[in-house]
């Protein structure tokens, strides 16, 4: 369910953040946002599904619970699609005008997200998936890091801290183990792209690993 390894076109300022549930990318996001303003201009900060307002509202679609919202449960392929939504707004409305005038974009998940959750926790085929990659998002980061932590530990965390779980946030531990799978297999894949962070460890360690994995990209740059 990985799908191949993508030959769409990159940006080196694009910086996306991957891992599942309770690996901490809001705290790393966080630190890396910090370290490039360090280094002066413009940096944005965004997330997915969101990054705009229309995508917002899709988010709410997609992430709140059936009651929320008055409708039905979204089936997996009203799901990717729903996705693959936001995201064309997202990229159009907020990462490529941020590119090109010189700004440093680090989101929240991005494309990868959809072959972990919809391709391998939903079954959906990866290649529906590709397609719709290449036709309606045609980018991908210059970098991904990869937060990768245990499917347990991670939720431990989550119940901790969320006292009304979203929709994706309810499933079971099976499909979490199957996303976890398919975000590592996708960074064996790509090797050029993904750095894998060991996201157990304590958080200022996490978060100061990942600023330097950033150092050194833009140092290759």
């Amino acid at each position: 369910m990985m799908g191949a390894a993508s030959t769409l076109p990159s940006h080196p300022r694009f910086v996306s953040l991957e891992g599942g549930e309770g690996a901490g990318k809001t705290t790393v996001l966080n630190a890396l946002r910090a370290a490039l303003q360090e280094s002066g201009g413009e940096v944005v900060s965004t997330r997915e599904p969101g990054g705009t307002p229309l995508a917002e509202r899709i988010r709410e679609l997609l992430l709140g619970n059936a009651s929320d919202h008055g409708c039905e449960v979204p089936v997996p392929e009203t799901e990717l699609l729903l996705m693959f939504a936001a995201r064309a707004q997202h990229v159009r409305e907020t990462i490529l005008p941020a590119l090109e005038r010189g700004a440093w974009v680090i989101s929240d998940r991005f494309t990868d997200s959809s072959y972990a959750y919809q391709g391998a926790g939903r079954g959906l085929d990866s290649g529906l998936i590709g397609e719709l990659e290449r036709r309606v998002v045609r980018l991908q980061p210059g970098l991904t890091l990869l937060l990768d932590v245990d499917v347990g530990e991670g939720r431990d965390r989550t119940r901790g801290r969320d006292m009304y779980p979203d929709r994706i946030e309810r499933e079971h531990d099976d499909f979490f183990e199957r996303v976890r799978s398919a975000f590592l297999a996708r960074a064996a894949a790509e090797p050029q792209r993904f750095r894998v962070i060991d996201a157990a460890r304590p958080a200022e360690i996490v978060s100061a690993d990942a600023v330097a994995q950033l150092r050194a990209w833009q140092a290759a740059q």
